[in-house]
């Protein structure tokens, strides 16, 4: 398989596979949503297969749900589920102290709820992911449709007072209509260039009406998994301080990776 991937699909890979080696029986689990994500879903299906391992999944969305069920991992709902072991998914940036944007695949709501549900959250991601400081990818915030102009323009006002370089905000398209979330909600992308203080910023936004969520994700990720084209994996605690650098063997090709297109 290692020939046919990209240098990024490899890092995805050896970071979603290292995380997995945390999940143990009888877990119930947070299934994350994007592309990282998917690499995770594809190898614990892997897992189950192959070791007969047994857990429950709650997917963040309904992409998620579809792969899952497609490939035998057993799903229920949050409220059946009620509190989790751990949640595995990934990010669209991370700072040092595991402060992460999350959003990109419109997923931000369920991923934020499922992720505060569960004892433990680890971030898979790839290191273009990692910066200084949070802020270059657009941060998310998810509204309701009903009055969503005026949300945004609620939303620029309180700007100006925020430690952000720059206040742009576009409402997310898909094709010629607004992107349509799965639980009906629009997103507003803030594209701020920098965020000098997230937590901040991160509650100020959750007061504005006609906000639902938003990307930032503060104090929830207790580990971030990070891997690179050459099979090496980092992993970051950062309730332990611990960092540990490892590697992940590529395994040969499989049909349980050969359709993966997201």
């Amino acid at each position: 398989m290692a020939a046919e991937l990209s240098p990024i699909d490899k890092a995805k890979f050896v970071a979603a596979k290292r995380a997995v080696e945390f999940v143990e029986n009888g877990m119930k689990l947070g299934l994350g949503t994007g592309s990282t994500a998917a690499w995770m879903v594809r190898c614990l299906a892997e897992r189950i297969r192959e070791e007969g391992l047994r857990v429950t999944g709650v997917p963040t969305s309904s992409r998620t749900a579809e792969l899952a069920r497609s490939l035998g991992i057993p799903i229920t709902s949050l409220d059946e589920a009620r509190w989790l072991d751990l949640t595995i998914d990934g990010a669209d940036e991370f700072d040092p102290e595991l402060n992460l944007i999350k959003g990109g695949g419109a997923a931000l709501l369920q991923e934020k709820i499922v992720a505060t549900a569960s004892d433990q959250m680890i971030v898979i991601t790839d290191a273009a992911k990692e910066v200084k400081q949070l802020g270059a990818f657009p941060l998310p915030v998810e509204v309701i449709p009903f009055g969503w102009q005026t949300t945004k323009a609620l939303i620029e006002e309180m700007l100006v007072g925020m430690d952000v370089m720059s206040r742009e905000c576009t409402l997310r398209m898909n094709h010629d209509a607004p992107l349509v979330t799965d639980e009906a909600n629009y997103i507003v992308d803030l594209h701020l260039k920098r965020i000098g203080n997230p937590r901040q910023l991160a509650m100020v936004l959750n007061q504005i009406p006609g906000v639902v969520e938003n990307g930032l994700f503060i104090d929830i990720c207790d580990i971030v998994i990070i891997g690179h084209g050459d099979g090496r994996v980092i992993l970051r605690d950062i309730n332990s301080g611990q960092v540990e650098d490892d590697r992940v063997e590529f395994v040969p090709a499989d049909n349980i990776f050969a359709d993966l297109g997201d």
